[in-house]
């Protein structure tokens, strides 16, 4: 490749350490081997490696180099971004199908506007969502969302991807999102159709999504079966 800029060597080495080019606890190549691989400075590597290190996938070790410290074992989910469960799982490399099992209209009314947050009246759409990945039901994503904001949704497109069709479609900007993670009991719904592998609990990500308006269009709970979920932040000691 030609003269590389320092985020294009960050997706490339984030692409190989996803890839598993470079496994768990492999040491990256120098500096000097990187900077003549993307032809470019050991500034600019130095950079891209900085990017690796605030995402978790790379970890300085004093007199020895830069190791990888990302693993693949379980599904990992971001806690500090916004991302689709769809673009979780392509980044997880995991295959993947969705099935709408519920699918209605209703209007919130006070004991659904204290759990959800969505004001009383509010029109809104009522879909429960069964997650397959590698064959395994492992998540049922149970959704509300405004009518008011994600116009005309249908089963068809509740089963690709909602977050795509909103920004794509309707072209509405989604901007920030509360969670709360909890662990509950297996409730009837999740005991009919996910694969619990003997679990009677799961762990819930309760969500709060907001647009650029600064509206709140979506309460989700998304229902895991624990031995699958990991949810991951990367934070660095200020001292």
């Amino acid at each position: 490749m030609g003269k590389a800029v320092y985020h294009d060597i960050y997706v490339e080495l984030k692409k190989d350490i996803d890839n598993e080019r470079y496994a768990f606890k492999e040491m990256l190549p120098t500096e000097h081997a990187l900077a003549g691989r993307f032809d470019c400075s050991r500034n600019t590597v130095r950079r891209a490696i900085s990017e690796l290190v605030k995402d978790g996938y790379v970890q300085s070790v004093r007199g020895k180099g830069v190791m990888v410290i990302h693993q693949h074992e379980s599904i990992e989910f971001m806690f500090g971004g916004v991302e689709s469960m769809k673009e979780s799982l392509i980044r997880n490399h995991k295959t993947f199908q969705t099935k709408v099992v519920h699918f209605e209209e209703l209007e919130v009314d006070a004991a659904l506007s204290a759990k959800t947050w969505l004001p009383v009246g509010t029109q809104v759409y009522y879909i429960k969502r069964l997650r397959f990945v590698e064959n395994e039901a492992l998540i049922l994503d149970v959704n509300y969302f405004d009518r008011n904001v994600v116009r005309n949704l249908t089963p068809e497109r509740a089963a690709e991807s909602i977050y795509e069709y909103i920004e794509e479609e309707l072209r509405v900007k989604i901007v920030t999102s509360k969670r709360y993670i909890v662990v509950e009991k297996a409730l009837a719904d999740d005991k009919q159709y996910l694969d619990l592998a003997g679990y009677d609990c799961l762990a819930v990500v309760k969500n709060y999504a907001y647009d650029a308006n600064g509206t709140m269009f979506e309460y989700t709970e998304s229902r895991h079966r624990p031995d699958r979920f990991v949810f991951f932040d990367s934070a660095q000691r200020l001292k």
